[in-house]
């Protein structure tokens, strides 16, 4: 008999242990937790993992051993005589004001195969630096300019998200179309056709990049053009050796980059050894001194990291039996903490070294302190005023200091083919909390949920992660024992 124990948090109150039964009508839970609370079943909200609780059906709700389930509802002795204006209770409101009592944000209607556009817009937004220009940005010619169009469509969306909103996004979707119009697209039946969320990702980008200014700061050396490159923008340190001639002199050269790629081989399991295999590469080019084409080995390393790291995972690959970009459904882990030190040339892990070390001696004080807490048996924790630590370096705003990172974003795509399937956007909260954003459905989720879009079958696999700068937090009082 399926009988589990879940939470139920109703306001303020937590009662755990609590007995569910799905061989049982829903109204018998009902009952449970009006004996509970006083909530009477009419005047109860219930909201499961998956949905919210029906009379008389479980259809569609995760049930399982310790989730939490949330009540909503007033009790009758708490409801006041009736004001001069209705109060709206929680099960007379529509979806947009109950996402806004919940703290939810809000999603992107979806327009017929445009879950591409909403994922990566979403993924977009979660990174405050970037969203805040956006949001500051000036349009200049808007419906005439396409780019400027894009950007101000962004805009609008993001302006109605942050009132915990669902929006319909027809401009941004014209907009786009309208500037890159390869997205216009339409498949049978005359419907947009599906595309692919990473080209959208990286024409999104390149249309920032021209729009939205720097970042300014005090004490910035370095120059940039937007906050795209000031934020996203990474820059290799790369060698190129012949390797049919020692003769010929290894030519080192900059390159610049807004994204790293995974590439996915049979020896390929997480998500680090992808990386490393596209840093060493071999490449078949003339050379001038054995006037014949020649191998060259390629090596390159990373001499300026971003704050914000995206990285694609190359899941598709032209199969041209079928004309489609089939997909490596193949399992790649990924970390929810990344370290790219060992990815870095040898200047920059020096200048990465002193914030290292503040992240490690930080972290052994915590395990020493939590060690004697343990033999004192000291269960109350004294709270002591807490501080964030730069993650850019003084000179460099929008850099990386440390080479550590966590994750904030993930793209997915669940389906066989680029031009087919699904995106949907997971977008870390706080924490271990996560929302999902299926179009303009959104649940929260934890972080055992995102470790699951490792790929591996026909789930969602993660297509793009956007890894954002790990952030130092000491006691006040302990950055002068640091430094």
């Amino acid at each position: 008999m399926p009988v589990y124990s879940v939470k139920v948090k109703w306001g303020k109150e937590t009662y755990p242990d609590v007995e569910l039964n799905t061989d049982e009508e829903p109204a018998l839970f009902k009952a449970q937790l009006f004996a509970l609370t006083g909530v009477t079943p009419d005047r109860q909200k219930i909201m499961v993992k998956g949905g919210i609780l029906k009379d008389n059906s479980w259809k569609g709700l995760t049930i399982k051993d310790g989730i939490m389930v949330m009540l909503m509802g007033t009790k009758e002795e708490d409801i006041a005589t009736e004001p001069a204006k209705k109060p709206l209770f929680v099960e007379d409101m529509s979806e947009a004001e109950l996402a806004s009592a919940m703290d939810m944000p809000g999603g992107l209607e979806n327009l017929g195969n445009t879950c591409y556009i909403n994922a990566t817009v979403q993924c977009l937004k979660s990174v405050p630096e970037l969203k805040n220009s956006i949001i500051d940005f000036t349009s200049e010619g808007f419906g005439f300019e396409p780019t400027s169009g894009v950007v101000s469509a962004m805009k609008d969306v993001y302006s109605r998200l942050d009132k915990n909103n669902n929006a319909h996004p027809m401009l941004l979707v014209t907009q786009i179309m309208s500037a890159f119009p390869r997205f216009a697209e339409r498949g049978e039946g005359g419907h947009f056709a599906q595309q692919d969320a990473n080209e959208l990702f990286l024409e999104l980008m390149t249309v920032l990049k021209q729009k939205l200014p720097p970042i300014k700061a005090e004490n910035q050396i370095k120059t940039y053009s937007s906050v795209i490159d000031q934020y996203f923008g990474g820059s290799f340190l790369c060698q190129m050796k012949n390797t049919e001639c020692e003769e010929e002199t290894v030519k080192t050269d900059a390159e610049d980059f807004l994204q790293l790629s995974c590439y996915i081989s049979q020896e390929v399991k997480y998500l680090e050894n992808g990386l490393r295999l596209k840093l060493k590469e071999h490449i078949t080019k003339r050379s001038e001194i054995l006037d014949r084409d020649s191998v060259y080995e390629k090596t390159s390393q990373i001499k300026r990291l971003p704050a914000y790291l995206t990285i694609q995972m190359v899941r598709f690959f032209y199969k041209e039996k079928d004309n489609i970009n089939a997909k490596i459904l193949k399992d790649i882990k990924f970390p929810i903490q990344l370290d790219v030190f060992d990815l870095c040339a040898d200047e920059l892990k020096l200048k990465l070294a002193p914030m290292r070390k503040k992240f490690k001696d930080i972290e052994d004080k915590e395990a020493l302190e939590a060690k004697n807490k343990r033999k004192t048996n000291q269960n109350e924790e004294e709270k002591k005023e807490k501080k964030t630590e730069p993650y850019s370096f003084p000179d460099d705003l929008g850099s990386n200091n440390s080479g550590f990172y966590e994750l904030q974003a993930v793209l997915t795509h669940k389906g066989r083919s680029s031009s087919s399937g699904h995106y949907v956007a997971w977008c870390r909260r706080k924490g271990d909390e996560w929302f999902q954003f299926d179009d303009d459905k959104v649940n929260t989720v934890t972080t055992e949920d995102i470790l699951k879009l490792s790929g591996g079958g026909d789930w969602h696999c993660a297509y793009v992660l956007l890894y954002g700068p790990r952030v130092l937090e000491v006691e006040e009082g302990d950055e002068k024992m640091e430094s």
